[in-house]
């Protein structure tokens, strides 16, 4: 999946963020009947947005209980915990002893209507501390969305934490954006290998790591983990969001993004790998003193951060530590990924109303504040103490069709509409030689046709999300198919707009061939077949984005 979409999709988008140095709306004068693939990114985007700030806010949380002599989720004698609370004792039995058995039958009696059961749980089902902690108390989680429950404050105070800290850093857009990612992209790595070498010196971490580095051949015939690799390329390298588009539209002209294309995507998912030992060694660790399967303790979703590893934490010496050092890892992880998204959809909206939104820097500073302020207010509903089943509607719905069917659409909008030729004519002019078979094969074919491919196969395998055991209402799953078609519908919507209002057929095949100005935003660049001058060609703003007056092509 990283070869032969990865890696293409990344050099691409690169290129073409570089070449134009527009972001992923306004590049669409490219071809502008495809102008709401651009709006579908930028959707795509504020949408994970919203919801990965959330996520920070849980991590923040965390980081926050840390701060104690002794962690909150290691025993079962808290306020929040109930007589299904079972702590795994040190042996290779699988015994368990259950830290509860001297609480007072009021005591129990009042413990069980801390948090409802949720729909589809067995009511004798055992909780380890950290599972009760998670759900109890920093969610106080609902049976279902049907029962939305009240806010839970902690949550939401710590997303608008996590939303202040947004702003402040991107105050200053991609200035102060640039000074910060090198603490956030460095120190992370330092976290890693701390907690890889006190990971492998446990006992069992060997074993989860054998578990890790195994493969299961018989998933391969499972849509959904094509569906997730995919998604998880998109996520790690940033494609299909905007995000590579916007980035690249600050670079130099001639800066070698080929160079990048091909360092940045295996430095990313070698970091992924290398994030992997750090976890699987924790989880053998637990298997070892649970005494079971490092399958038994291994999942996925938030209960991996926010159950299981925390769990591992707390059995090491010095607990409170390591869960300081992870939670802050992950803190950094986020905001890392979180500037850079947030950063795609403000300079994004700015660019395609510069007229107003970069005329003054006041206005771009009050526009920054009113978008961290909306989003924030978009995000409460999800701190609510059923927040966690909106999270996960929306994380599934965003991340499987909405991002294949963009990287699909980008493909053919690129190599096929515009075509390759002219692509690769504007490659050569950067970097002073055009693509090899390589990149042409990708990108005309190779790269759609397996994106075509896992969208056909996931639909065929298709079933209801779920989370865990609970089976979401009919309303709630309407909703989250929504989310999903809201980007997609986007892009034959400007289609049928531009069909509609700007001279039906005849203005639809104008709209396919690239605008007068599209080409390199400051004019020393503007060489070969775009060296004509172009008495309408907008003045160039700094940094390498133009800055648009409204005129009859715009949209």
């Amino acid at each position: 999946m990283l070869v032969f979409v990865g890696l293409p999709l990344f050099f691409m988008e690169l290129a073409f963020g570089q070449f134009a140095s527009l972001g992923p709306i306004t590049i669409w004068r490219v071809s502008p009947i495809f102008k709401g693939l651009g709006f579908a990114m930028v959707i795509v985007s504020a949408l994970i947005g919203l919801y990965y700030n959330v996520i920070i806010a849980y991590c923040l949380f965390y980081f926050f209980s840390s701060m104690t002599l002794t962690l909150p989720w290691v025993t079962c004698d808290n306020e929040w915990n109930t007589p299904s609370c079972v702590v795994y004792s040190s042996n290779q039995n699988g015994n368990v002893s259950n830290l509860t058995d001297y609480m007072t039958t009021t005591e129990r009696q009042m413990t069980t209507n801390i948090t409802a059961i949720p729909s589809g749980e067995p009511a004798n089902k055992t909780y380890s501390p950290s599972e009760e902690y998670f759900n109890n108390y920093v969610l106080g989680l609902t049976s279902g969305m049907d029962e939305p429950g009240g806010l839970k404050w902690q949550l939401t105070l710590c997303l608008l934490l996590a939303w202040c800290i947004v702003f402040f850093v991107l105050i200053r857009g991609i200035k102060s954006l640039g000074k910060v990612v090198y603490f956030t992209a460095i120190f992370p790595y330092i976290l890693l290998t701390v907690l890889l070498v006190r990971g492998a010196t446990l006992p069992g971490s060997l074993e989860g790591i054998k578990y890790y580095v195994t493969p299961n051949w018989e998933r391969l015939s499972d849509s959904s983990v094509w569906s997730d690799a995919a998604v998880q390329i998109f996520y790690s390298l940033s494609a299909c969001s905007g995000g590579l588009i916007a980035m690249a539209s600050f670079n130099k002209f001639n800066n070698n993004c080929l160079r990048d294309a091909l360092l940045v995507p295996f430095i990313n998912c070698g970091t992924s790998i290398y994030s992997g030992f750090v976890i699987f060694s924790v989880l053998g660790f637990m298997a070892h003193e649970r005494g079971v399967d490092v399958k038994d303790v291994a999942t996925g979703g938030p209960g991996l951060t926010f159950v299981v590893y925390p769990e591992g934490l707390a059995k090491m010496p010095a607990a409170p530590m390591w869960a300081i050092l992870f939670f802050f890892m992950m803190i950094t992880l986020g905001f890392s990924s979180q500037f850079s998204i947030m950063e795609t959809v403000i300079s994004s909206i700015m660019d395609e109303f510069s007229d107003v939104l970069r005329a003054k820097k006041l206005n771009g500073y009050l526009f920054r504040i009113a978008v961290c302020f909306v989003f924030f207010l978009l995000g409460i509903p999800m701190t609510l103490k059923s927040g966690l089943y909106l999270l996960n509607i929306v994380d599934t719905y965003v991340g499987g069709f909405p991002l294949l069917f963009v990287g699909l659409f980008e493909c053919i909008a690129i190599n096929w509409v515009y075509g390759y030729g002219r692509f690769a004519e504007d490659i050569s002019m950067m970097l002073g030689s055009k693509p090899n078979i390589y990149w042409k094969v990708t990108w005309c074919g190779i790269s759609p046709f397996i994106m075509l491919g896992t969208i056909v196969f996931k639909a065929w395998q298709y079933e209801d999300v779920t989370l865990g055991s609970y089976h979401y209402p009919g309303w709630a799953l309407a909703l989250g198919w929504l989310i999903c078609l809201f980007p997609i519908v986007i892009i034959p919507g400007w289609i049928g707009v531009r069909l509609i209002f700007y001279g039906g057929l005849s203005g639809l095949q104008k709209s396919i061939k690239p605008r007068k100005d599209w080409g390199p935003a400051n004019p020393e660049n503007r060489t070969g077949r775009y060296s004509k001058p172009d008495e309408n060609m907008p003045p160039a703003y700094g940094g390498g984005h133009v800055n648009y007056a409204m005129d009859s092509e715009r949209f």
